[in-house]
């Protein structure tokens, strides 16, 4: 592993929850084995091109790293119904890479965003979006493409170690979303590491509070992570 920088920001407005304030522990690492990055996901962090990051907030704990371990995931009555509605969607997993279509797709769900949730305006070029999503990938960055027919309708960016996957980011078409891409997204994903003989699918940070991450308390049987361990201290994994 070779790290350039390793810092902790000052303290900020929360994006979740607005009355607390916020800080990330921050990582570069522009060298990183798949096995290391194995060590850091299950310590909490998560990766965004060439950084891994995790939240080091010093007067709040809420935010909480979940997985589920995926050999144990039964998808419900409503995630069939969804996997149903969506049959006609075209799944392809790829090594990352970037495109002019990847890119305007992503501007234009952020365009949605901003109008539906009140998003910041966010507006990616082929450069900024291979620098973002595609660099520091490297053996372990993935990509599911969705098609309908031969359009391109959503893009999901997935890493993969030797006993894991983490969703990193997904984003579609606006036409899409009375079928529930999220969710329909996110089985494609567990359903791919069961098959595949996995052991957990991390989906990222979680807060009880917070409505817009309350769908992850629907797949179950997921695990949070008890605390962000130091250097010295094991991560201990427990079920919520």
């Amino acid at each position: 592993m070779l790290e350039i920088f390793h810092y902790v920001e000052s303290p900020r407005q929360c994006s979740y929850l607005p009355d607390e304030t916020a800080s990330l522990e921050i990582r570069a690492l522009v060298e990183m084995s798949a096995e290391e990055y194995a060590e850091l996901l299950e310590r909490g962090y998560r990766r965004f091109g060439l950084t891994v990051f995790r939240p080091a907030c010093a007067g709040c704990s809420k935010c909480r790293s979940v997985r589920v371990p995926v050999q144990r995931f039964q998808p419900g009555a409503s995630d069939r119904r969804i996997l149903r509605k969506n049959r006609h969607i075209h799944a392809e997993m790829h090594p990352a890479f970037a495109t002019s279509a990847h890119v305007d797709l992503f501007n234009r769900y952020h365009r949605f965003m901003t109008h539906l949730r009140r998003w910041p305006e966010q507006e990616v070029t082929l450069e900024t979006y291979h620098r973002d999503f595609v660099a520091g990938g490297r053996e372990v960055g993935k990509q599911w493409l969705y098609y309908d027919r031969d359009r391109l309708v959503g893009v999901a960016l997935m890493d993969q170690v030797a006993d894991a996957i983490s969703l990193v980011y997904f984003f579609y078409d606006p036409d899409w979303r009375p079928l529930s891409p999220g969710t329909y997204s996110i089985l494609t994903q567990l359903l791919y590491a069961k098959a595949a003989g996995l052991r957990n699918a991390y989906l990222g940070y979680w807060i009880e509070e917070c409505p817009s991450m309350s769908y992850k308390r629907r797949f179950t049987p997921l695990e949070v992570l008890i605390k962000y361990p130091a250097g010295d201290e094991s991560p201990a994994w427990v079920a919520l």
